[in-house]
């Protein structure tokens, strides 16, 4: 699987999901991540077919970073039990997340950026709350993940449109 695909995984799972399966292992993490979580890096993309949503590159790589300097307290989010129930939830409601992505984004106005945050904050504020409750831990980990993401995309973008947008939504949910 190449590196893009492997970030454009990642970030939809973030964007998507308070509880997603978000992050991979950083390099020095000493235990590989259960079956399940891996499961969720391989197949979480595939359980929302979106059309039209799109993650620009620079939020891509935003969070790649964010992902990659998790500290093993915060890897430790990432269990069995936890990616399991992510694992199924996704598999029941992507397609309904996939619509509503596609939905919100078609119907934002602006350049890429802001169709970006609108549609994803729109859509994980609504389905955040059906998110199994055995995935919280890992939604504190999204939620940093986003919230330092969208704060260092909202100081360096040369767009205020762009700022304006990142900076909005840098809250999470």
């Amino acid at each position: 699987m190449s590196l893009s695909r492997t970030v454009q995984r990642t970030v939809l799972t973030a964007a998507l999901l308070s509880a997603s399966a978000l992050a991979f292992p950083a390099p020095a993490q000493a235990a590989p991540l259960p079956p399940a979580c891996q499961d969720a890096l391989l197949t979480t993309l595939d359980k929302f077919p979106v059309t039209d949503f799109t993650v620009p590159e620079k939020v891509q790589n935003a969070m790649l970073v964010e992902v990659v300097n998790l500290s093993e307290a915060e890897q430790q989010a990432f269990t069995q039990e936890a990616c399991a129930a992510w694992n199924n939830w996704a598999a029941k409601n992507g397609q309904a997340v996939a619509t509503d992505l596609d939905t919100r984004y078609r119907n934002a106005a602006g350049p890429v950026c802001n169709k970006f945050a609108t549609s994803a904050i729109g859509t994980i504020k609504k389905y955040a709350p059906n998110i199994p409750a055995q995935t919280r831990e890992l939604e504190k980990v999204a939620k940093k993940v986003w919230k330092n993401a969208m704060q260092k995309l909202a100081t360096e973008a040369t767009n205020a449109d762009c700022r304006k947008a990142y900076d909005g939504v840098k809250a999470g949910w």
